[in-house]
């Protein structure tokens, strides 16, 4: 785009310097200078849209890679919520499943100690019973309550790394804004590089008009002064 302006400027300080056409306001300007200049206005406005197509292209693939990692970001932590929560609960059971075989090992013991008692008293025995009994509700309800701690540490874990994509997803709102006020503010200088392109251009055009007018008028006046001074002199 330098380019552009370089020439436009050239093309003024010609207009400018020109020698003028004596009884007018018109000038006489080089024509190959002129249309060298005219010549790298036009070669030079095509590589400045290319630039301009590579910048919009740049703009997608950023967009692109940005979204790509965020749902990357987003799969990842509900994957690791899930196995969190998978592991929690694969805990629990485990611990309450060993809870009962333990109480069903006590309570056989017992039986088998208090069938061994029985011949010592019936109330030996069934005071044995009781306190296998007891301790087997103990241990039970103890797994109840492990299993139980980790399903709520399950779904704590989880809702941080719920919280946690929240934020992920509100980072790629802010950087979505950022790249269309980009692109916004981009689109809007390029427009005003083409309008004042445009402008100069039209008013350059102009000029050249009025130039080609004026020497018009000038070969036609040459034309009627040559041809009345052949009359007047009989040639």
């Amino acid at each position: 785009m330098y380019r552009v302006f370089e020439a436009l400027d050239e093309l003024v300080t010609i207009v400018e310097e020109a020698r003028g056409v004596p009884m007018t306001s018109s000038c006489v300007v080089p024509r190959g200078d002129v249309l060298e200049l005219l010549d790298d206005v036009r070669d030079a406005l095509p590589g400045e849209v290319d630039d301009a197509q590579d910048v919009l292209d740049k703009r997608d693939e950023v967009l692109n890679t940005a979204r790509q990692q965020a749902d990357e970001t987003v799969n990842s932590a509900n994957s690791e919520a899930e196995q969190t929560l998978a592991d929690a609960r694969a805990e629990a059971e485990r611990l309450v499943s060993d809870a009962r075989a333990q109480a069903d090992q006590i309570l056989a013991d017992a039986d088998a100690e208090a069938d061994r008692a029985v011949a010592a008293g019936r109330a030996e025995y069934d005071q044995l019973t009781e306190r296998a009994r007891g301790e087997s509700e103990r241990m039970v309800e103890a797994g109840r309550d492990a299993y139980d701690r980790s399903v709520q540490e399950g779904l704590a874990e989880q809702a941080r790394l719920v919280a946690d994509t929240e934020v992920v997803r509100a980072s790629h709102t802010e950087a979505a804004r950022i790249v269309d006020d980009a692109n916004a503010e981009a689109d809007r200088q390029r427009n005003d590089c083409d309008v004042y392109v445009d402008d100069n251009l039209a008013e350059f055009a102009d000029l050249l008009s009025q130039t080609l007018r004026t020497v018009d008028q000038g070969r036609t006046k040459l034309r009627g002064s040559s041809i009345g001074s052949y009359s007047r002199n009989g040639y």
